[in-house]
């Protein structure tokens, strides 16, 4: 891939700032001055608010602002949070229940908005809010994901927000009913919380006449958008700016009632106005993930060749709709149901229902990694039902390379796969030959021993299209403006490189330009896997642009035809010249001649279709049955992603990836009691993965490029999540088969696995 980067493993640039405290995170940039704004939230999951007296506390020292739903009202602010639906099976629209930005009379989780005070410091809005009268008359809780139970809203009577579904269904159950196998499991798939190193925060300040929001989002535009709307201003006097962000993972890729609410108080105020979730806050208020239950159905022929799957899922929307769209995300659902496996009937039924529990974001509750986990799961299991080799079932089923374009049963034209080539490649890296001898050494020792595949394929893309702007300044530096948003993943390095692999700048000449509506016009904010295929191939036509602008000056000034000049990405030659100008030197010769013209250009690029990166996760445990202790020995990992700009930053994402799933196998689960109070709401409850829950993760690629994109690229943001979570459910039930369990659900705790062995071993005596 000489053209389209070096495939060069490059130390990230900003690590510097990040490891001497000099990131400029929201908390730490805010104006100075600026007052400080505290929510009070919900105590119950569900009631009517009888009393809001907010009196007392506007009297508090150092108060000077109370907000209200009425306060918001009497100011005009009335307009809902945004959310997008799904029509339902039978084509009626779903339920679309408003969501306020403080609660309007009734309250539908614990830890919804209900008022917000600032104060000149934390201190004392905090002590504000303790004399907030707050009276709610409780009303049952509903936490169950299913139909029935006290009605969250009147036009959702059963609690069910949508009924959706994709694919032929009656050709689906025609083909079961003739199946020569029929193999059915039932999956839970439990419910996460993001947890991101840095909480959710914003800043709001008043610039003159316009308002200024920083808030540490994945991406700049939506938000601008959605303050206009609410706020009843015009978007031109909106600046949202988005600096460094200590991570995302979806949950800060929506706006939250904080966000108008600071934004509001500022305006009033004419005050900065600060905001920091702390930690039970964000356990609290943040868009869960996951929480769906599965039933799962596949139908073989005699050959065990796959003919038919169908997927039942039931989805925990929380309190309500997910601003994301959990349209979106179903159709996400379906692009990869049996993305690597040749059949042609599929059948896809996602309901959602409302919970009295904070949100769940959708992204994380019906998308790839949850379509993933419950095909690779049911095709585990089905391969031990029929007796059959795991490994040799998904073989037998994959699509041949030689296939290929080929359309899926649920109409995603895949472009290029080679799944036999990436998984003979892992079955070695993984030395799935010495498994069988590493099985019985643990057994000699009174352990029991697993190992899991999960072979994936994701869909990536969003938004097709992106911008990129290079300007050469006056001090010699070069800028880029992108439209995405880093969340810790390493963009400023990769886009310096590459812009820097198209040119011949130096890479330390260049700055990276991000999160920031007034100094980039638009852009597609950061998820899934979009960022640096999307925003590379608008780099490149960017790229494209310079060098003709530049080839055409340079041919005026020497005096030759246009096509006479070429640029080797790195310097402009001329036949019979020994004229040899980098593009700096050239941007420096037209700063000279005056041609501004030429020191700025701007081009939108947009992806004709999505790319598709897929392999191989290999997960090996140890399983004490005296304890049910899951340890988690061996990991492998090998991904098909095309051609890679940085090997290195991409290993440090599988490598996250890859633990967030292990730690939601591991670890990770969300309890409400039957009140909706939340019980994990602090990392005393809530157990995120450890160094020594995971070992050291053996990662390669088996790149076949994609034809999506002219570099060749797949994304890889999603990828070790997407993998994981099934490659450990699926080594747990290998160590606990032989020992009577048919069904091992997440997260595998040692009483969970240890009361798995007893209740196994129970049914086989």
């Amino acid at each position: 891939m000489e053209k389209f980067g070096k495939s060069q493993s490059v130390l990230r640039v900003e690590d510097q700032r990040f490891l001497t405290g000099k990131g400029r995170y929201v908390d730490n940039i805010t104006p100075e001055g600026a007052l400080y704004a505290y929510v009070l939230r919900s105590p119950v999951a569900h009631g009517d608010i009888s009393e809001l007296d907010v009196d007392d506390a506007r009297e508090v020292e150092g108060v000077h602002l109370v907000l209200t739903v009425q306060d918001l009202a009497d100011a005009g602010v009335t307009e809902g949070m945004a959310f997008n639906t799904v029509k339902n099976r039978d084509g009626s629209k779903a339920a679309a229940p408003r969501r306020p930005i403080l609660a309007e009379g009734r309250v539908r989780f614990v830890g919804e908005p209900v008022a917000m005070v600032v104060a000149q410091s934390l201190e004392a809005a905090r002590d504000a809010a303790e004399a907030i009268m707050l009276d709610i008359d409780d009303l049952p809780a509903h936490t169950t994901v299913g139909p029935g139970g006290t009605p969250l809203y009147d036009e959702a009577p059963d609690n069910r927000a949508f009924d959706w579904g994709m694919g032929d269904e009656a050709a689906v159950e025609a083909a079961i009913k003739k199946a020569a196998h029929v193999v059915h499991l039932a999956l839970h798939d439990n419910r996460i919380i993001a947890n991101p190193m840095e909480p959710r925060g914003c800043y709001a300040e008043m610039e003159g006449e316009r308002l200024h929001l920083a808030v540490n989002g994945q991406g700049v535009w939506g938000t601008k958008r959605n303050l206009a709307r609410i706020l009843g201003m015009a978007p031109e006097d909106i600046r949202v700016t988005n600096p460094d962000v200590g991570g995302g993972f979806g949950t800060k890729a929506m706006d939250y009632p904080e966000t108008y609410l600071v934004a509001h108080a500022a305006r009033v105020l004419n005050r900065p106005v600060r905001w920091m979730a702390d930690r039970g806050e964000g356990m609290l208020s943040d868009n869960a993930g996951r929480g769906l239950d599965h039933d799962l159905t596949l139908a073989f022929d005699a050959d065990h060749k796959i003919t038919a799957y169908r997927v039942d899922s039931r989805v925990d929307l929380g309190a309500y709709c997910s601003t994301m769209g959990q349209g979106i995300q179903t159709d996400l659902f379906s692009k990869v149901l049996m993305g690597v496996y040749d059949v042609q009937d599929t059948f896809l039924h996602v309901e959602g229902f409302f919970t009295n529990t904070t949100q769940v974001d959708a992204y994380r509750g019906a998308g790839r990694p949850e379509a993933i986990f419950a095909l690779e799961r049911v095709m585990d299991h089905a391969a031990r039902e029929l007796g059959v080799d795991p490994w040799d079932l998904r073989r037998r089923n994959f699509i041949p390379a030689g296939a290929f374009p080929y359309t899926s049963a649920t109409g995603e034209t895949y472009d290029v796969g080679d799944f036999n080539r990436v998984l003979d490649r892992a079955e070695a890296e993984a030395d799935r030959a010495g498994f069988s001898a590493r099985k019985a050494e643990s057994a000699a020792r009174g352990k029991l021993r697993g190992m899991g595949l999960c072979y994936y394929i994701e869909s990536i893309l969003g938004n097709p299209s992106e911008t990129a702007k290079v300007v050469f300044e006056e001090d010699g530096r070069v800028s880029i403006y992108v439209g995405t948003q880093s969340n810790g993943q390493g963009h400023e390095t990769v886009y310096a490189r590459f812009l820097s692999d198209q040119t011949g700048i130096p890479m330390e000449q260049i700055t990276v330009v991000q999160g920031d509506s007034d100094r980039i016009a638009n852009g597609g904010g950061t998820g899934g896997s979009r960022s640096v295929t999307t925003q590379n191939n608008a780099t490149l036509a960017t790229v494209g642009k310079m060098v003709e602008g530049f080839t055409a000056y340079l041919a005026g000034k020497l005096g030759v035809d246009v096509d006479e000049i070429g640029f080797d990405d790195e310097t402009f030659r001329a036949p019979g010249s020994n004229v040899t100008p980098t593009m700096l030197e050239v941007a420096a010769m037209a700063r000279e001649d005056g041609r501004a013209d030429l020191l700025s250009h701007e081009e939108t690029a947009t992806l004709p279709g999505r790319s598709y990166p897929n392999g191989a996760h290999v997960a090996e445990v140890e399983v004490d049955p005296e304890t049910g202790k899951v340890t988690l020995d061996r990991y492998t990992v090998v991904d098909d992603f095309g051609n890679l700009i940085n090997p290195m930053l991409v290993e440090g994402q599988v490598h996250g990836g890859a633990v967030q799933g292990i730690g939601q196998a591991l670890t990770e689960h969300v309890v409400y009691d039957e009140d909706g109070q939340l019980l994990t709401a602090s990392f005393m409850d809530y157990a995120m993965p450890r160094a020594d829950d995971v070992p050291m993760i053996q990662f390669t690629t088996e790149p076949v490029p994609s034809t999506a994109n002219v570099m060749g690229m797949k994304g890889c943001g999603e990828a070790g999540t997407v993998g994981a979570m099934a490659a450990m459910g699926n080594a747990v039930t290998d160590a606990l088969w032989d020992h009577g369990v048919r069904q091992a659900d997440m997260p595998f705790t040692p009483h969970r696995v240890w009361k798995m062995l007893n209740d196994g071993m129970a049914q086989l005596e």
